[in-house]
């Protein structure tokens, strides 16, 4: 049985454990409460830079001794940004928990931010960039994003674009981790076979006198930005997206909103999957996923396909928005329960998983929330109450799609030519 016990160091610092005694790794994660929806134009993709920084050289550490102390283990160390959060994470054998946190609280507090190292990896971020930008399949959700959120920093790219990244210096890369990634925006979670007294025990000669402050993750609520956006390019294939608002991750129709997405497009037996590759043969690649952020929210539905079946399809998703409250049925309900519950359990069996679903309870809900609480609210979503939610969140008139290669107004559905 595992058990989750909370600490606050005395910097301010949140420290959330979850102890799995049958495990023989340890994850462990330092989060911050910021990400590209925080960022300013002058600065879009710091946050991003400043997860690479970390990892090249502390005062005690050269680059390449961080990667091989933690290989040396078998360990993984990493981190990756997104729009709302950063992480950096580690995860090794039970005994080795305490040259991770060392390392870990290394990188996160005594980087050097050395400029000639800075200027390399600005270099390789240009080339992250590139490699999206050759990718359709990874770029039109950024377009989609970009356009669904107009004019709003949630829709940025998190990776930022190239002139802002080549413009930027380290004064103002230092200037923004010092007011974001300070006490008041950290919480640390960590979970595998560990104890809650010697993860904090560990974590208190790097954290505890930490001086308290740092500025607030401030942010304003976006709105979406119903319309089609076409973005004409020279490619074997159109990649769209299609979406809508949804509620955001804390609101209470999140179950609902779970569900609906799972039947929608959340695996083969969907019915975008079921009615685009399945019986048609019209697209390789369709599903629908999800975007819930703390305070706005998306369902977006992705296909790929030719330019001569790129109406075909939009209208075939379309189609299946406006299907979705009328015919849902009450097996497909139940089939979904099902998948969602046994993809959440099988996908918690793991310490990093539970380490990062201790950070996403505390980023979300301010407290764990019990694996039988959930299971409880998914399977307390009636037919009725789904059917309902749908018909106001799949509505026509909330549609957003951007669509990537070679496409004009005239090939869009009827349903979009207004």
């Amino acid at each position: 049985m595992s058990i989750i016990r909370k600490t606050l160091l005395g910097s301010g610092i949140p420290v959330i454990t979850e102890e799995m005694p049958d495990v023989e790794s340890s994850s462990i994660g330092i989060w911050v409460n910021t990400g590209s929806r925080h960022e300013t134009p002058e600065i879009n993709g710091v946050s991003h830079l400043v997860e690479h920084l970390l990892f090249k050289g502390t005062e005690r550490r050269t680059a390449l001794d961080i990667s091989m102390e933690i290989e040396s283990v078998g360990g993984v160390l990493n981190a990756f940004t997104g729009r709302e959060y950063t992480c950096f994470y580690s995860k090794t054998l039970n005994k080795d928990l305490p040259k991770a946190i060392d390392l870990l609280s290394d990188i996160f507090i005594n980087s050097k931010f050395d400029r000639r190292e800075m200027e390399k990896e600005k270099l390789v971020v240009l080339q992250e960039i590139k490699m999206v930008e050759d990718t359709p399949d990874d770029l039109i959700h950024d377009l989609f994003a970009e356009r669904f959120w107009d004019g709003h920093p949630l829709g940025w790219s998190i990776l930022g674009p190239s002139k802002t990244i080549q413009s930027m210096t380290r004064s103002s890369v230092l200037e923004y981790f010092s007011a974001q990634y300070a006490p008041l925006n950290v919480f640390i979670t960590a979970a595998g076979g560990l104890s809650h007294r010697s993860v904090v025990r560990l974590l208190k000669p790097f954290f505890e006198g930490l001086e308290k402050g740092g500025t607030p993750s401030g942010r304003t609520a976006p709105k979406a930005l119903p319309g089609v956006k076409l973005v004409k390019k020279e490619l074997e294939q159109v990649h769209m997206c299609i979406g809508v608002p949804m509620p955001p991750q804390p609101h209470p129709d999140r179950y609902r909103v779970y569900l609906m997405n799972t039947i929608l497009g959340g695996g083969m037996s969907s019915r975008l999957f079921q009615e685009i590759r399945e019986k048609r043969g019209l697209a390789y690649s369709v599903y629908s996923y999800l975007n819930l952020c703390k305070d706005a929210g998306a369902l977006t539905a992705y296909a790929g396909t030719s330019a001569e079946k790129f109406s075909d399809v939009a209208g075939l998703v379309l189609r299946e928005f406006e299907r979705f409250p009328k015919d849902v049925t009450a097996s497909e309900l139940r089939n979904a329960k099902e998948q969602l519950k046994g993809g959440m359990l099988l996908g918690l069996e793991t310490s990093d998983s539970r380490m990062m679903k201790l950070a996403r309870d505390e980023f979300y809900f301010g407290r764990p929330v019990p694996v039988r609480e959930i299971v409880k609210d998914i399977d307390s979503v009636t037919l009725s109450s789904l059917r309902k939610l749908a018909k106001e969140l799949l509505s026509p008139d909330r549609v957003t799609m951007v669509a990537m290669g070679k496409v004009s107004r005239r090939s869009l559905p009827s349903q979009l030519r207004a």
